[in-house]
């Protein structure tokens, strides 16, 4: 597999950028099906919604296909609740990526290209209504292709934005994942993050039972010489 290298994002990886963003997110949507199932609210769901149907219908076949029906319904609930994630982004920081991340010194978005081609995505911003003198950026859009994994790519990117960020001169980097994304947590937990604490994102996920969890890595000052 050819070698990659990290760089700033130019409008002409736009396309790939939001394809592979997109990507990332409905990846999981298996994962998050097979969490659901077994949670003891739908794991009731499962056994008294076919028991029911089969009293009152006295069909297996009917039983079963409703069974299955709400099955590939939740399966696709679940898909349209991970491209939510997409259609927020791009109308906000996505929309414009060059004006929202490029525009000014204290933000960036990096891309990393192996062949060409764009394989992995990662961006920062300063966060918002800080006390005076504190200053923190927030990581957003951690993605690589699936195809490129396991080339430390990952890594690399996050230590992109911590590089970054301490030329800033910030004290802390912030970032969110969601409960079930095992990987990313280990990665950022690996690289020093700590979790910090969890929300909802909405009324779906807190249904499910599916936090995000905040993470933050706090940085050595100006005067230690490493990350």
């Amino acid at each position: 597999m050819a070698p990659y290298h990290i760089c700033t994002y130019q409008e002409s990886d736009r396309k790939t950028v939001v394809h592979l963003y997109g990507s990332s997110l409905t990846e999981h949507t298996p994962t998050t099906f097979k969490y659901l199932l077994k949670q003891p609210g739908m794991l009731l769901l499962e056994l008294g919604m076919p028991l029911s149907l089969l009293l009152v219908s006295g069909s297996w076949l009917f039983t079963i296909m409703a069974s299955l029906t709400l099955l590939i319904f939740l399966w696709f609930l679940i898909r349209f609740m991970w491209q939510q994630f997409l259609v927020i982004a791009l109308r906000t920081d996505l929309a414009d990526i060059t004006k929202t991340y490029l525009s000014v010194s204290d933000s960036c978005f990096w891309v990393a290209k192996s062949g060409g081609q764009v394989v992995g995505i990662v961006g920062t911003l300063p966060v918002k209504n800080l006390p005076p003198g504190k200053k923190q950026l927030q990581l957003f859009h951690l993605a690589v292709d699936m195809e490129h994994r396991g080339m430390g790519m990952a890594k690399a990117l996050v230590r992109t934005v911590l590089q970054f960020a301490r030329h800033q001169g910030c004290s802390e980097v912030l970032v969110e994942t969601t409960l079930i994304q095992y990987h990313a947590q280990a990665l950022y937990q690996g690289m020093g993050f700590q979790k910090t604490g969890h929300y909802f994102a909405n009324m779906f996920w807190k249904l499910a039972g599916i936090p995000m969890i905040k993470f933050m890595h706090h940085l050595p000052s100006a005067q230690d010489g490493s990350l």
